[in-house]
């Protein structure tokens, strides 16, 4: 089964692609890192008793209020295992360049990246059971996190301009200042670095879907990279490698160890960039 790494930034239509990748006529099952994120710090779950004892003590708004409107709500929360995260205020925290909030931040990954992957695996496992051709993996940090090596293919959603970022994400989330609206996007990494190492991977490797106009202008981009993608993975190898599981084995290390190969070229071509700094 192919491994299409999907990713970008936050307001550049990557869950624009997500949902087009889910439909017909690809409709390949999308294993949204996202969704697993929220699913494993829900209330009751090691994730979430984690999160409250790290950031508890000194973040006093940590969960949402036992009581919202004129609603009661329970002290443990609906679900009698704790009331939900406060999302807004946990953003505070781990969104920014100071130093504070870096470390924050990797203390938030080191709880969330462990349990996130292994739902990852479970969910490739379950579609490869079930006989897809490609599974989606929909990541925003995909080569932070160093999941790009498990991928086939990465699909990398971008824009040319970076004000074109900007403007989408206030107009979606209207309630961020521009410096919320900035630390947001800064946290997730330089779009255009993203793009251009998708670019370096090569082939059906790493492609580049553009989205600076339309939904139809981002549609037939991605049907450009999907010809390119399904030229490099017929239906007929996908096949073979289902029937055959030693197979899939065998090229999905294959696959890992010219990812690794791939990535070690790029922390070099990043060295020399900076040493011409």
């Amino acid at each position: 089964m192919l491994l299409i790494g999907l990713t970008g930034s936050i307001a550049t239509g990557k869950s624009t692609v997500s949902a087009l990748l889910s439909a017909p006529p690809y409709s390949l099952p999308v294993i949204d890192a996202d969704l697993l994120a929220r699913e494993v710090v829900e209330p009751g779950t090691a994730g979430y008793k984690a999160i409250v004892s790290y950031f508890g003590p000194s973040t006093p708004d940590l969960l949402v209020p036992p009581a919202t409107n004129n609603n009661s709500m329970p002290e443990n929360g609906p679900t009698g295992r704790g009331r939900p995260l406060n999302r807004p205020a946990l953003g505070r925290r781990v969104f920014g360049d100071s130093a504070a909030a870096k470390r924050d931040r990797a203390a938030l990954n080191a709880i969330v990246h462990p349990a996130v992957r292994r739902a990852m695996l479970g969910a490739a496992a379950r579609a490869y059971a079930a006989g897809h051709r490609a599974a989606v993996l929909d990541v925003p940090l995909l080569f932070e996190s160093a999941l790009d090596r498990f991928c086939g293919t990465v699909l990398v959603v971008a824009v040319r301009d970076p004000d074109t970022q900007m403007r989408r994400l206030r107009a979606r989330d209207p309630h961020l200042s521009a410096d919320d609206a900035a630390n947001r996007v800064r946290s997730q990494g330089d779009l255009r670095n993203k793009a251009r190492r998708a670019e370096v991977r090569g082939g059906a490797r790493g492609l580049v879907v553009w989205n600076d106009a339309g939904r139809d202008e981002l549609a037939a981009e991605v049907r450009r990279a999907m010809e390119v993608i399904d030229a490099a993975s017929p239906r007929w190898w996908s096949m073979v490698l289902w029937l055959c599981p030693p197979a899939a084995v065998v090229v999905g290390l294959w696959n890992f160890w010219m990812n690794v190969r791939i990535n070690r070229r790029w922390a070099e071509v990043e060295l020399r960039e900076r040493a011409k700094l």
